[in-house]
């Protein structure tokens, strides 16, 4: 007799925020596609078994910030699937990497190369992201052309779900709030969610440039955004996100909320777990949970042929020595105060809801493209760093240990996963 799934994971912990699914079940794959979730699936009903008991089950996880323009922006840019399937990781959102300019790259070499489903924050600057955003005047409101990103963007739909932009005190001692309202234009003219990195990303500049107070570029970005455009970086040690000058949380931020404004955290290699901590005190808790991993933070070598432009990589305004990976800011997270069930969805369905990908991504559903990340959920004590200096003690971790793409198999085998260290 002809079996009727193609695989079955067995006995797993099952956590689909979408569909409201939180317990023990089979989950059941036939052409690629999720067939079946139910609590118990004969074994005989499948061709293959996968026992995933005591493991964690979940829609495919979807990094909301990642590089992975590899080559074209330098040392900057991920190798897709090492951040991707080899991470658990199933789907990849570029923030900022490809502009008008390089988009049919990013599309060819990137987006439909890759077993990882990669998707793109289009950059607002004609440059996009090449070295890492690491030469300030080619950001500057020369830098943009408004009427070519919206074609870009909408020729790109299918890959193009939001437009990326910088809100930090080095840009605006510069340019004030011009690359912003051209990046709103944007926005608002594709009907795509804006994207803001706060926190100090370039020095100021030599002259001095015009005085900035950090604490007042979110009020004025804020005012500018519009419903569902998302603050990212919640917890960076730079000066100019949500913690304030007093150490608090800025008051813009609850106004921010209400205004059904979102959050990434775009963990990266400024956060701070003594921000986090701070933050999260307040009941506050983030829509999305990008890794925010690059070649900056994340050693690997870099592409053949790539000049060392700039060998001092402290000097790099994203260098950072702390290893981490998508699976790890998780267990960073509850490392904090926030529990497992409020993590999952930050990145499963939440992400498919910022991308507008709800039923496509994100879920379990039966019919979906069988996108599914398997996680060990251990407990001990680990101890874990942060590119400031602070540590954090974890007493469960989660761990990547194979996905499922479109119903193919893929080990959490990358390299640049991190190692934990017993505390």
């Amino acid at each position: 007799m002809q079996p009727s799934y193609d695989l079955v994971l067995k006995g797993g912990r099952v956590i689909d925020p979408a569909q409201g699914l939180d317990g023990k079940y089979d989950v059941a794959v036939k052409d690629g596609r999720i067939a079946a979730v139910q609590a118990d699936i004969p074994r005989a009903s499948a061709a293959k078994i996968a026992d995933v008991r005591d493991r964690l089950v979940l829609p495919g996880m979807i990094d909301t910030h990642a590089h992975v323009f590899h080559h074209v922006s330098g040392r900057f840019g991920l190798e897709p699937d090492l951040a991707g399937v080899h991470s658990g990781v199933t789907t990849l959102v570029d923030q900022g990497g490809a502009s008008l300019m390089t988009f049919p790259a990013f599309r060819h070499f990137i987006s439909e190369r890759s077993d990882s489903r990669v998707l793109a924050f289009i950059s607002a600057y004609v440059v996009g992201g090449l070295e890492g955003h690491y030469y300030p005047q080619l950001y500057g409101p020369s830098g943009v052309d408004v009427k070519g990103t919206i074609k870009a963007a909408l020729a790109n739909r299918d890959l193009v779900k939001g437009i990326k932009a910088h809100a930090e005190i080095g840009g605006m001692s510069r340019w004030g709030l011009e690359v912003i309202k051209l990046a709103k234009q944007i926005s608002r003219e594709t009907k795509l969610p804006l994207y803001i990195h706060f926190g100090q990303l370039w020095a100021l500049p030599a002259d001095g440039g015009a005085k900035v107070d950090p604490d007042s570029i979110l009020p004025q970005v804020t005012a500018l955004l519009d419903p569902g455009d998302i603050l990212a970086h919640p917890f960076t040690r730079h000066p100019g996100g949500f913690v304030d000058k007093t150490g608090r949380m800025h008051p813009i931020v609850a106004e921010a909320l209400k205004k059904d404004i979102k959050t990434d955290v775009g963990h990266g290699s400024h956060f701070s777990f003594a921000m986090c901590k701070k933050v999260l005190e307040t009941g506050f808790v983030p829509d999305t949970l990008g890794a925010d991993m690059h070649g900056y933070n994340t050693p690997v070598p870099p592409p053949p042929g790539t000049p060392d432009t700039h060998p001092d990589e402290e000097m790099h305004p994203f260098a950072g020595h702390t290893r981490f990976s998508l699976a790890s800011a998780m267990t960073g997270l509850m490392a904090c105060g926030l529990r497992l069930e409020q993590i999952v969805p930050m990145v499963t369905s939440n992400p498919a809801k910022m991308l507008k990908m709800e039923g496509e991504i994100g879920t379990l559903k039966p019919g979906t493209v069988a996108d599914v990340s398997v996680l060990a959920d251990e407990r001990g004590r680990w101890k874990l760093g942060d590119n400031e200096g602070n540590e954090a003690v974890a007493e469960r971790m989660v761990r990547p240990i194979f996905c499922l793409r479109a119903g193919k198999r893929f080990d959490a085998d990358a390299a640049i996963l991190p190692q934990a260290e017993a505390a």
